[in-house]
């Protein structure tokens, strides 16, 4: 690829199967010839914007590697493997990664792997959790929440599980369904031939870009989309900022109507050439149909009366002609 980070891809075959897996934020290919020959895998890692078409990568944040091999330091995906991904949170609760607001820590892919910034926007906002908060503290208390659950359950079904999980869920489920959410309208969301999938993807956001909302930059530099009161942990010296709805353009409304006075008076204006703030003190004086007392100059030197008088009348007569159609 003449724009493409990744290294050539030793592999050549008439006729071959791609077959995909995906894990957290990370997607492998497997090119099978139906020949001899060995299979060549390659593992992509995808940027903030793209599409898989072609590989459509227009800010260049993308890569890949050869090999079948996933990045080593991602958790479990959020997706394939869900309890794995519980279970890797809620034992390691102690990390200093959940030292820092919750915001911050659910885009560590040690152990949110898949969650990114539009989605951390989603869960915290259904969840009412304030994005600032300390991730330790959130998360201890659903850690205290399952322990009690499971007490007071400990027979539970897995459908009556998954039952409890779609009508109370916590953060670390909704880490799960919301993305499922996405996943299961792709068709819609991220399909390049369908003309509306950009609005029908704006239209399921509940937070995340949406006018009303506010907004704060957290200690990376991601700006961080939420409604009500940010948090213990907010940075300090930011003022939240909310997102305003924008109003469609009025045409009428761009292009003001222009008097025919008023139009005259642009014209004058157009062809005066600028005035020192000393010639304003001047002439603005002695002119007629000035009100009095309007703005001077402050730091205009004092002209004694004959030279006053004689650069008054002087612009009052270029005035004049101007006034008669010279402009």
């Amino acid at each position: 690829s003449a724009v493409g980070r990744g290294p050539e891809v030793p592999f050549s075959s008439e006729a071959y199967r791609i077959s995909a897996a995906s894990r957290g934020k990370e997607l492998r290919l497997t090119l099978a010839p139906l020949g001899p020959g060995p299979p060549q895998d390659l593992v992509f890692r995808f940027g903030m914007s793209g599409s898989f078409r072609l590989f459509v990568d227009a800010r260049r944040f993308g890569s890949w590697r050869l090999g079948d091999a996933w990045q080593p330091g991602r958790g479990p995906c959020v997706l394939s493997e869900y309890q794995a991904f519980r279970e890797n949170v809620l034992k390691n609760l102690d990390d200093k990664a959940f030292d820092k607001p919750i915001c911050e820590a659910l885009l560590n892919q040690k152990f949110f792997n898949g969650i990114g910034n539009y989605l951390r926007a989603e869960i915290l906002y259904r969840l009412k959790i304030p994005p600032f908060e300390k991730a330790r503290t959130v998360l201890e208390a659903l850690k205290d929440q399952e322990q009690a659950r499971r007490k007071k359950n400990p027979s539970l079904t897995l459908s009556k599980k998954l039952k409890l999980m779609r009508e109370n869920p916590d953060l670390l489920e909704l880490c799960h369904t919301v993305p499922m959410e996405v996943i299961t309208a792709e068709k819609l969301f991220v399909d390049p031939d369908h003309s509306d999938n950009y609005a029908a993807f704006k239209n399921w956001l509940q937070c995340y870009l949406v006018p009303g909302m506010s907004s704060l930059r957290d200690r990376s530099g991601r700006t961080v989309w939420f409604q009500g009161e940010p948090g213990p942990m907010a940075p300090k010296g930011q003022t939240p900022r909310k997102k305003r709805a924008q109003l469609k353009a009025d045409p009428e409304a761009l292009t003001p109507k222009v008097t025919r006075r008023a139009s005259k008076r642009h014209t004058r204006a157009a062809a005066k050439p600028l005035k020192s703030a000393e010639e304003e003190e001047v002439t603005d004086g002695p002119r007629k149909g000035r009100a009095r007392g309007r703005r001077k100059a402050t730091a205009a030197p004092a002209l004694s009366e004959p030279e006053g008088l004689v650069k008054a009348k002087r612009s009052r007569r270029t005035s004049a002609r101007r006034g008669r159609g010279e402009a």
